[in-house]
């Protein structure tokens, strides 16, 4: 397991690489051009400059989260080969400075959903929330003001240039169904699968946030039986998954560490977290520990330990604690706390598999 830390970048994140490269075992970021718009081919001199940075704090950039698909490639409109061709470019450019992984996701117009970005938990910490008694009734423009309140900050998938215009976004989506999105989703993967097994870079999907559909938009990436079919759809180790626990943990019929198992040689990127589901369907962020929430944290590492996962790994959304003031979900002090939770369970479970094998050779020497 490689562990990394998301990064948003010189003056637009809290936590400098300073810090990052002090939280034990973090060997890299994982990073994006966010002030470019989903489309654009990605210039190698601004990728360059991030590469710089990296170098000098000793950290490698070989995952990147996200390079963006524009809209106009999941509505299947005539203009996405020009997207797609922008796409493949950037593709090998990344290839040229080392990039491994490219995160992104297929969710129509939003990227996430929350109602709240400062749910106040019992110990005082505040976490990212879910309503579902307000979804229904959310006006969407208003939150999106809301979202974005903080103009210190960019807020990943919710984009203001691109979100001024929700309604044209929303008719346009109007006749769009799931599997005309499948169809959309497929015709993009057989156009960049090739280009990237040939530059070596695995493609990871991002599953939806939450899994289900929000505001009548269709979704996907949802469920085992449908990252099941999305791996069908191109039958290549360079198309994988980005497993993220949390977004997937947010619906508890699914199973993840069923979908460790099952799909843990197409995962080449890992984001781990935890969320509390009520029974009514709202969910709150935690801590990364088990007993915090309801996705089985222990569980999950332990299957990407069986399964021998030599991919990347980052501790997803935090709380924010300490009365750090950051970008919401993606303070210092409690992701750099989960990675000290993932690693003692990585560890453990490393110490006892040497002792099963010391345990087998010792028994074999007796028996000869």
């Amino acid at each position: 397991m490689k562990m990394v830390f998301r990064w948003f970048g010189e003056g637009n994140d809290t936590v400098t690489l300073k810090q990052i490269k002090q939280i034990p075992g973090v060997e890299g970021i994982v990073w994006a051009l966010h002030d470019l718009p989903a489309g654009e081919e990605w210039p190698m001199a601004k990728i360059q400059k991030i590469k710089a940075e990296a170098d000098r704090a000793g950290l490698h950039m070989q995952v990147v989260e996200s390079v963006n698909i524009h809209e106009d490639i999941k509505l299947g409109l005539p203009s996405r080969d020009t997207y797609i061709a922008n796409y493949k470019k950037t593709i090998a450019t990344l290839a040229q400075v080392g990039v491994k992984v490219i995160c992104y996701n297929f969710m129509p117009v939003f990227d996430w959903v929350r109602t709240d970005l400062h749910k106040e938990l019992e110990d005082g910490s505040t976490a990212l929330f879910y309503e579902k008694s307000k979804i229904a009734n959310l006006d969407l423009a208003e939150h999106v003001g809301r979202i974005n309140a903080n103009p210190d900050f960019s807020m990943p998938g919710w984009e203001p240039e691109r979100l001024a215009h929700l309604t044209e976004l929303f008719d346009a989506y109007k006749d769009v169904t799931e599997e005309h999105l499948w169809a959309n989703l497929k015709y993009f993967l057989d156009e960049v699968i090739p280009v990237a097994a040939e530059h070596g870079i695995r493609m990871a999907i991002h599953p939806d946030d939450p899994p289900w559909s929000v505001f009548g938009l269709p979704r996907l990436m949802t469920s085992q039986a449908n990252i099941r079919r999305f791996l069908a759809l191109h039958d290549s180790p360079y198309n994988g998954l980005t497993m993220c626990s949390g977004s997937l943990g947010a619906n508890p019929s699914n199973d993840i560490v069923s979908i460790v198992h099952e799909f843990a040689d197409r995962i080449p990127f890992a984001h781990l977290r935890n969320v509390r589901v009520y029974e009514n369907g709202d969910f709150v962020e935690t801590s990364h520990r088990t007993q915090d929430g309801t996705v089985d944290m222990s569980g999950i590492v332990q299957a990407l330990h069986a399964n021998n996962y030599g991919g990347f790994c980052r501790p997803d959304h935090g709380r924010h604690i300490w009365d750090e003031r950051c970008r919401p979900g993606y303070g210092l002090y409690d992701r750099a706390l989960g990675i000290m939770y993932l690693w003692g369970l990585w560890d453990m479970l490393c110490r006892q598999s040497a002792t099963l094998q010391e345990g087998a050779v010792t028994a074999y020497e007796r028996i000869n």
